[in-house]
């Protein structure tokens, strides 16, 4: 009995064993891509070896001839999102690539920096804003271009506090009404309280322009199809209540996530489109599968170790080797705590007992990894407009150089 005890404890070990060798993190890792080793050896040419954030010119203008195609296709006008694209060079790109004029804001201070740059666009804004920064860009910019702009609402107060603005200033506005289509972020609910506003707006000495529906949700739903059906008969339901002449207003909605299903049927006559055009991480939906990500965060790694030890108890190092070989090497790099993530080399990962850094951030790999000193690593961002202002000009990579740099907009939340 007692050996045969022995022998089932034995094989229980073996058994513990094997299982706990199955959850063992599989080996990653290898040296860049013959794409990403050309755009480190541009950036090296150039000069860049510091946090820099590049945009591929080439992809981003295959992407912007298929967003294009989508839309023409579907015969509806696109709006470009400002703060995905927060460079005037970029927007150059993206605005003469589409064809349009049409821009959209979020901030008081970018609409101010944009409004003298393009006197020809027509503006709307992304989201209401306090009466105050209404007035700010009144005072600033002055009457007529604030009267390029559709100012969204969301509620009847807001509308009242912008009439107040514009009364002492004898100023006639245009008003947008924001309507909540599911995303439940704030908006229009009722179409009878939309209706009463739409008919108390020439008492604030406001125009409505439109309607705006934003409707990024859908996909993450657990039936896209019918949170999309959904939305549009909200939209539909408001669009009743406001009348008018459909083709004398702005219907806006869509976004990266989901102009493609407008393009297929939609109650908007127009879309908006932003990050889809550099494709960051967090838009790798199916819908937007043939585009490409154009955008990338460039760091130089600082310092290399062949065998990274845990800070205070470097006995137990090697053991965490053994058991995550992607823990084997340590790469610290210029920066760091970005939203983003590691890209190339393929398997770097942000150190989980380390964590995050704004200052020399940690990378771990495995000894597939041969980073040296000076060498580059690429991180893909998760969005584009929180960090795109980050890193100063952007490095424009085309023909196997670095071609130009793109100046961005002042910083501005």
């Amino acid at each position: 009995m007692k050996r045969r005890s022995v022998m089932l404890g034995g094989g229980a070990l073996l058994l513990a064993g094997v299982g706990g060798a199955m959850l063992r993190p599989e080996e990653k890792g290898a040296m860049h891509s013959p794409y990403f080793a050309g755009l480190a050896a541009a950036l090296k040419r150039a000069g860049l070896m510091k946090p820099v954030l590049v945009i591929d010119r080439q992809r981003l203008a295959a992407n912007v001839a298929a967003i294009r195609g989508s839309v023409d296709k579907a015969g509806l006008p696109l709006r470009v999102v400002a703060k995905s694209l927060p460079s005037p060079r970029l927007l150059d790109a993206v605005l003469g690539g589409m064809g349009t004029q049409r821009l959209m804001v979020f901030s008081a201070d970018m609409l101010l920096q944009l409004l003298p740059q393009r006197t020809q666009a027509d503006y709307l804004m992304g989201k209401p804003l306090p009466a105050s920064e209404f007035a700010r860009v009144i005072d600033r910019a002055g009457a007529e271009a604030a009267g390029r702009v559709q100012w969204l609402v969301d509620t009847p107060q807001r509308l009242a506090h912008y009439g107040e603005v514009a009364r002492t200033r004898g100023l006639t506005w245009r008003a947008n009404l924001e309507i909540d289509v599911g995303l439940h972020r704030g908006g229009f609910t009722d179409p009878a309280l939309l209706a009463q506003v739409a008919a108390s707006a020439p008492a604030q000495g406001a125009t409505i322009s439109g309607l705006m529906g934003y409707d990024p949700h859908v996909p993450k739903m657990p039936s896209p199809d019918k949170a999309y059906a959904a939305a549009q008969a909200a939209y539909a339901a408001m669009l009743g209540a406001l009348g008018g002449d459909r083709a004398a207003l702005t219907l806006n909605s869509a976004g990266s996530p989901t102009f493609r299903r407008h393009c297929a049927g939609t109650h908007a006559n127009e879309l908006s489109v932003g990050s889809a055009f550099v494709k960051p991480g967090d838009f790798d939906l199916t819908d937007l599968g043939d585009l490409h990500p154009a955008a990338f965060i460039a760091t130089p790694v600082i310092k290399a170790s062949a065998d990274q030890a845990l800070p205070g108890v470097e006995a137990l190092s090697g053991a965490l080797h053994w058991w995550d070989r992607n823990t084997q090497r340590g790469f610290y790099i210029h920066g760091g705590h970005w939203l983003a993530k590691p890209l190339s080399p393929d398997g770097l990962q942000y150190s989980k007992l380390f964590g995050r850094s704004s200052n020399q951030e940690l990378l771990t790999g495995s000894n597939r990894i041969d980073l040296k000193p000076d060498d580059t690593v690429f991180l893909r961002p998760d969005q584009s407009e929180a960090l795109f202002l980050q890193f100063g000009d952007i490095a424009v990579y085309d023909g196997g150089e670095i071609a130009e740099m793109w100046p961005t907009l002042p910083v501005s939340a």
